[in-house]
């Protein structure tokens, strides 16, 4: 297996040069409260000359995942293409692999490795797979607690170009991911038992979006992207407009839909851009204006 290198270096910047401060956990994608920020201060606005000292590193796969970090461990979904998906926790401190769970899951899609982000609270991470697996696991016990599949348990057959790209998002006592399957868009799991809540039919068009928790007018929603048709990778397809929606997440309800996004490949998450206005990004040509 090809190999690349988890570098953990910004811990030690923070406790050599600021002592009183503690390293800030990163539990999900994005961050704390997924909106790319650290609430964190006291930070350096600048490295040493000789750049930041690397506390440790750690050999992994070759992918485009991501960790997360929660009460001194790190959490990282590695993957073999030729074996499959392989969780891994490691001591932030001191870079020590503690435990790891292999399962079969093996394929190549247009780029190796990985591709999402886990997602770890007091009990449980959560990850998800290129081919949709879905996966609990205890973090004390490093047992399985439950897993389904995201892609096939709701009629998906052939794997999107660029595989799953999912990072999971927690709310309340629900495990929120985009299955895009052709029986279900966006799906709501118990967190603890893995039983489905709610799901939306399907959505639109594959997408590489994860979906994120904003406030609109006061009231929490589930915000995702579905991309426009991608004629390169699907020429026979209908050309159809791509979808943002938002989501009640606590019943799976739509609640509105935009109808008119132009993007063929969608992969960031919407961003709160303040007094009920979303701003939404994305690869490969550029959307109209709502």
């Amino acid at each position: 297996m090809k190999t690349k290198y988890l570098f953990i270096a910004v811990i030690t910047i923070v406790t050599l040069y600021c002592p009183t401060i503690s390293a800030q956990d990163w539990p999900q994608f994005l961050g704390p409260d997924r909106n790319h920020t650290s609430p964190q201060k006291g930070l350096l606005r600048s490295w040493p000359e000789a750049g930041p000292e690397v506390l440790w590193t750690a050999e992994v796969g070759k992918g485009f995942g991501g960790p997360v970090v929660k009460n001194g461990k790190v959490y990282l979904l590695d993957r073999d293409d030729e074996a499959g998906d392989i969780m891994r926790c490691f001591n932030l401190q001191t870079g020590e692999e503690l435990w790891k769970f292999n399962y079969n899951a093996p394929g190549e899609v247009s780029y190796p490795g990985s591709r999402s982000v886990p997602v770890v609270d007091d009990k449980h991470v959560y990850s998800c797979g290129p081919y949709g697996d879905l996966y609990c696991f205890d973090v004390h016990t490093q047992q399985v607690v439950w897993k389904k599949n995201v892609w096939t348990d709701f009629g998906g057959k052939k794997i999107p170009t660029w595989a799953i790209s999912q990072c999971p998002v927690i709310y309340n006592d629900l495990l929120i991911i985009a299955s895009q399957a052709p029986d279900a868009g966006v799906v709501a799991y118990n967190k603890s038992t893995g039983d489905v809540v709610w799901k939306t039919p399907n959505l639109g068009n594959t997408s590489y979006v994860s979906p994120k928790v904003l406030k609109i007018h006061g009231e929490d929603q589930i915000v995702w992207v579905a991309s426009s048709t991608n004629s390169y990778t699907d020429p026979d397809a209908p050309k159809t407009k791509g979808n943002v929606v938002g989501i009640d997440p606590r019943t799976g309800k739509r609640l509105w839909t935009y109808s008119n996004w132009e993007c063929v490949i969608s992969v960031p998450c919407p961003v709160d851009a303040g007094n009920n206005k979303l701003l939404i990004t994305g690869g490969g040509t550029t959307a109209e204006q709502p």
